[in-house]
């Protein structure tokens, strides 16, 4: 299972909370998605997109009035249909040392958005086992002609290396990218506010 464990402010916006998922999932917010709260829709409209009755950058986190451990679903890739389920385990003050959103825990690597779906992703994981990564290596750095075609094994290489990783979750780099992104936003509000 592929897990996060995340803190926002209940002032976030439900835009917010996808460019906050899309972040932690290392996804890049190429494919449609919308969440799904209490049988009622909400999304970023685009191109292809249900109509919404609310705007996702309006609709602040707050406004919902949740409930402990209430779930509701976030999903993404209408193709591959990656359903995120996202539950609310507590209510704590706001740190105001700390930045937000913040990622405090998790587990495993995302899958890639365009893998072809969760039963692909088993499929794909199951393939390239540490065995078949290994033996790819080997073959690889026995090839003659290395030293004239290793950039022609470059993007094997990165694939390998990703799937040799895929149980890995680095929350400190999660966290990093989260304050790139959402650093930015609230230094411009500032400024915009300022002016």
């Amino acid at each position: 299972m592929v897990w996060r464990r995340l803190l926002v402010r209940s002032d976030s916006t439900i835009a917010d909370l996808h460019r906050t998922l899309q972040t932690i999932m290392e996804w890049h917010d190429v494919y449609l998605h919308h969440f799904l709260i209490r049988g009622k829709r909400y999304g970023i409209a685009r191109i292809g997109t249900w109509g919404f009755m609310d705007w996702a950058d309006t609709v602040h986190l707050e406004q919902l009035n949740w409930r402990l451990n209430e779930k509701f679903f976030y999903e993404y890739n209408y193709y591959d249909e990656w359903q995120l389920v996202i539950r609310l385990e507590a209510r704590l003050p706001i740190d105001s040392s700390k930045h937000y959103p913040r990622c405090i825990g998790g587990k495993r690597a995302a899958p890639p958005e365009d893998c072809g779906g969760a039963w692909r992703f088993m499929e794909l994981k199951e393939h390239y086992s540490p065995f078949f990564i290994l033996d790819r290596f080997v073959a690889i750095l026995k090839d003659p002609d290395l030293d004239k075609t290793r950039w022609d094994y470059a993007d094997e290489l990165r694939q390998l290396l990703h799937w040799l990783d895929v149980d890995r979750f680095d929350r400190r780099h999660a966290n990093r990218r989260l304050r790139e992104l959402f650093g930015k936003e609230r230094d411009t509000e500032e400024t915009a506010n300022e002016g």
